[in-house]
């Protein structure tokens, strides 16, 4: 399975937003890729979230969302995407991954559960939790895929819900804000979360200057098999699902716990 991670800078601005993922949907496509993950607030992104986010949040179905499934279904390529989803009911909007289809179709939406205040941000000063806090795992191609947000990669709870419900891919899309000792926690995160679950990772986060580049995908072993750099850029990585069931059956630890 070929993944690619589309590590973009995106900015306060919708349509050109809109169309820097329209570029990199098609660089992946060209790439032969079978899922594109985009990061965490690729429709719209600022240094910190604040009252703007709201302004431009949209249901999955307006305009930037269909845009994007429209980009998915002409490419034949599922996307994965970062959303500020407006909440139907009124109120703060969601930090929202949208997975779109080959065909166009919402494979399913995961909104962020783990809001990020810490490291002195106020996330959930701007955009409400998810309501109700559940795992979301999509089939892609011949995986199924758990979608994780940021900072829920710091919480291995969310992991390990996601593969007990299926997942052997864990895509954490993320804008990973830069700070001391931050790449390094970026790092270790992901490979912590695919050894303790036999799992491949694949973070997608956004390009400096707001977040810190260096996307990556991690095998089930821990070991980074491709990693970007600072800029954007298209990251493009080959996995075998079989390694997840060798790794899972050599090192059944996951399902050795008792707690």
């Amino acid at each position: 399975m070929r993944l690619a991670l589309g590590q973009l800078r995106a900015v306060d601005d919708v349509p050109t937003n809109l169309g820097l993922v329209g570029d990199v949907v098609g660089q992946a496509a060209d790439a032969g890729a079978d899922l594109l993950l985009l990061p965490e607030y690729a429709m719209y992104e600022r240094a910190r979230v604040d009252a703007s986010f709201g302004e431009v949040a949209e249901p999955l179905d307006g305009r930037f969302g269909t845009a994007v499934a429209e980009l998915a279904r002409v490419r034949a390529l599922p996307v994965v995407i970062g959303m500020v989803e407006r909440d139907p009911r009124g109120g703060l909007p969601f930090n929202t991954l949208a997975a779109f289809g080959a065909g166009g179709e919402l494979l399913g939406s995961y909104r962020k559960i783990h809001l990020f205040d810490s490291f002195g941000f106020r996330e959930s000063e701007w955009i409400a939790a998810a309501p109700e806090p559940l795992p979301v795992v999509v089939p892609v191609a011949e995986a199924r895929v758990g979608l994780m947000t940021c900072y829920d990669l710091r919480f291995p709870e969310l992991a390990r819900a996601l593969v007990d419900d299926g997942a052997d891919v864990l895509a954490a899309c993320s804008s990973w804000v830069p700070g001391p000792h931050k790449l390094q926690h970026w790092d270790v995160l992901a490979r912590a979360r695919a050894i303790e679950n036999g799992a491949v990772v694949a973070a997608v986060t956004q390009a400096q200057p707001i977040s810190i580049g260096r996307s990556l995908v991690v095998d089930p072993d821990g070991t980074v098999i491709a990693q970007a750099g600072l800029e954007a850029q298209l990251l493009v990585a080959d996995i075998d699902l079989a390694v997840v069931a060798r790794a899972r059956t050599r090192d059944p630890g996951y399902r050795s716990r008792r707690l």
